[in-house]
């Protein structure tokens, strides 16, 4: 038990060492990297990419073309509710399926739709949004067959 102190005070000296160590190195070779001119230049670089790649991002986000078909599908879907809160389920889902085919992701609005519609009218809406695409497909088929 007398021998077994000293050496654990004597472990504890040199993992204190060797952890002051460590952290002198990390900071040394921080301090010459970031001294660098090199990679300053680099970290310019990477940061003016980043920008322009946000800025395209964004651009795309608010491309007056996509702006339509989101204007379109806001009206749609605004139209839709308004009648189905007036009681009139038909004419709602009539809209909301117009909204679902002008849609981008019909897939997510469908999820929504599935959250916030009681399941009557869900069912009525899934049912005439399958019957759009039916269309939209018998369509897309006949005119590659005109071509």
């Amino acid at each position: 038990m007398h021998c077994v102190r000293p050496v654990l005070c004597l472990l504890g000296a040199l993992a204190a060492c060797g952890a002051v160590g460590f952290l002198g190195c990390c900071v040394y070779f921080d301090r010459k990297r970031r001294g660098d001119p090199a990679f300053r230049r680099r970290l310019r670089d990477n940061s003016r990419a980043q920008l322009r790649k946000a800025e395209g991002r964004g651009a795309q986000l608010w491309d007056p073309a996509k702006n339509e078909k989101l204007q379109e599908l806001l009206q749609e879907v605004q139209t839709g509710e308004l009648w189905l809160s007036r009681g009139e389920h038909r004419l709602g889902v009539e809209h909301l399926s117009n909204a679902l085919v002008v849609c981008g992701q019909p897939q997510e609005l469908l999820k929504v739709f599935q959250h916030t519609l009681p399941p009557k009218v869900f069912e009525m809406l899934f049912t005439k949004f399958r019957i759009c695409q039916i269309n939209m497909n018998e369509q897309e088929y006949l005119e590659d067959d005109h071509d």
